[in-house]
């Protein structure tokens, strides 16, 4: 016997994979440059040099036995004191090297927060559509109940009035994903103070914190000189969770990490609770060789060029054609709404052309598709007459 969620989590499709699986296949049939692949959200751009060189130097110079062997359960002292030192330098906060927990990347960041957090099984997190669809198993499997909150389909900002209106005695937490994934869009500062004013009031009237969780991966991946509010400094309930993977372009190599700042309510108790969730999902002891990485390369910031030349093309392209979307200033995304209004049909109907497009209902928004801008730029102007070419049919 098996535990049938688990089973069913395991054999139920994804559609993000079967199209990227899908586009391999039919580049071995008629060629890669016949083939125009959107589906997944893998960095295009190289590690940033001292990435390489900082893997280069300490494997030569430092010793095999302490170079492979086990960090501290929340990470190397130096690793953890460098990201407080960024993060206290770059956005004026207190933060400290003990307030941070080292993870196997983003995934197991939001998992051992979000089990901190479940309290019992009427425990409610909820999460803004469009959002990440992982986050659905990650708040079910762990015994809560995912709450989701419709989207603003006009802006993809936060809408408070719908937030309000699902907030009862048992929301734990709201998670915050900006840049946002799928839409590419930055929460502005309006917008979450406004979020967090409201769960001032709310955590008042019933008497317990409502923390956000900041799911944090696209931060440093802005464009055109916005800048990305820092929620720590607006709401000081807030836990945050980063990754390596988009930001350094290390997404093989699972490096990430829970923040719980000192001015968070009971944060030591909560700080406790993540590191217990990670000991009982075996995320302890990050990967010692990355530590050492990122204890040298934290201040590092990605070479956005090419995503924004990416940006621009398809963003200006797609909109004169007459595709609808909120414009993206952030992260590597666009969120399309669907000629046609059904993202599914209009999905298949790309998928004949060899342009494959992610329908946004895993995203908690039917009618809406995501694609991927962090491909080759060649590829997206091979990709535009075959955009054209589906509009056309719903003009």
């Amino acid at each position: 016997m098996v535990n049938q969620e688990y089973y069913n989590l395991g054999t139920a499709p994804s559609v993000i994979r079967q199209l990227f699986a899908y586009g391999l296949e039919q580049a071995a049939k008629v060629g890669a440059d016949k083939v125009y692949d959107y589906s997944l959200g893998n960095p295009s751009i190289p590690a940033p040099k001292k990435v390489n060189e900082s893997i280069k130097k300490i494997v030569d110079e430092m010793d095999s036995i302490k170079l492979h062997g086990y960090s501290m359960a929340a990470g190397f002292d130096t690793a953890r004191a460098a990201v407080a030192k960024d993060l206290a330098n770059r956005f004026g906060l207190d933060v400290k090297a003990s307030e941070l927990f080292f993870t196997c990347g983003a995934a197991p960041a939001l998992i051992s927060i979000i089990k901190a957090l479940i309290v019992d099984s009427d425990t409610e997190i909820m999460a803004i559509a469009p959002f990440f669809p992982e986050y659905r198993p990650f708040v079910n499997a762990n015994g809560g109940k995912l709450v989701v909150v419709p989207a603003d389909t006009k802006a993809f900002q936060i809408h408070l009035d719908e937030v309000e209106k699902r907030i009862t005695k048992h929301t734990q937490a709201i998670i915050v994903n900006s840049p946002n994934n799928p839409s590419g869009v930055v929460y502005t500062e309006e917008t979450l103070k406004g979020l967090a004013a409201l769960l001032e009031r709310k955590s008042a009237e019933y008497g317990h914190p409502i923390y956000i969780i900041a799911d944090e991966p696209y931060r440093e991946l802005v464009y055109g000189g916005v800048k990305v509010p820092f929620i720590p400094c607006l709401y000081k309930n807030t836990i945050v969770c980063y990754s390596y993977s988009k930001s350094l372009s290390l997404p093989g190599e699972r490096i990430g990490y829970v923040l719980v700042p000192g001015s968070c309510t009971d944060s030591q108790a909560v700080y406790a609770a993540v590191a217990g969730a990670a000991r009982s999902c075996g995320h302890v002891c990050a990967p010692s060789l990355w530590q050492k990485v990122i204890a040298r390369c934290a201040h590092l910031r990605p070479d956005l060029v090419s995503y924004d030349r990416n940006r621009q093309a398809l963003y200006q392209g797609l909109t004169a054609m007459g595709y609808k979307m909120a414009k993206p200033d952030g992260a590597f995304y666009l969120f399309i709404q669907a000629p046609g209004g059904d993202a599914n049909k209009f999905s298949d109907l790309a998928k004949r052309e060899n342009l494959l497009l992610v329908p946004g209902d895993g995203f908690g928004c039917p009618g809406y598709f995501r694609i991927c801008y962090c491909v080759s730029y060649d590829m997206i102007q091979r990709s535009l007459p075959v955009f054209e070419k589906l509009i056309k049919q719903f003009q």
